[in-house]
């Protein structure tokens, strides 16, 4: 039986639950997004919620560190 790492890496789109555990946030916080229109979502019928697994990384920016970056 695949685990939930196998499932992510064969389909580009996945529940808004997968997409929520990869990024270890919420559901409602992926909601947030969309209604913000910072993420697409993809609607299956009338309840059904995908999401383009390839678009979470475009939420991830760095955090940018002070001049010369390395820890003292």
């Amino acid at each position: 039986m695949p685990t939930k790492a196998q499932n992510l890496a064969r389909s580009h789109y996945i529940t808004l639950a997968a997409a929520a555990d990869y990024l270890s946030v919420t559901e409602r916080t992926l909601r947030n997004y969309i209604a913000r229109g910072e993420l697409t979502g993809y609607r299956i019928g009338s309840r059904a919620i995908r999401i383009d697994r390839r678009e979470l990384e475009n939420l991830l920016t760095p955090i940018p560190t002070a001049a010369g970056g390395g820890h003292r």
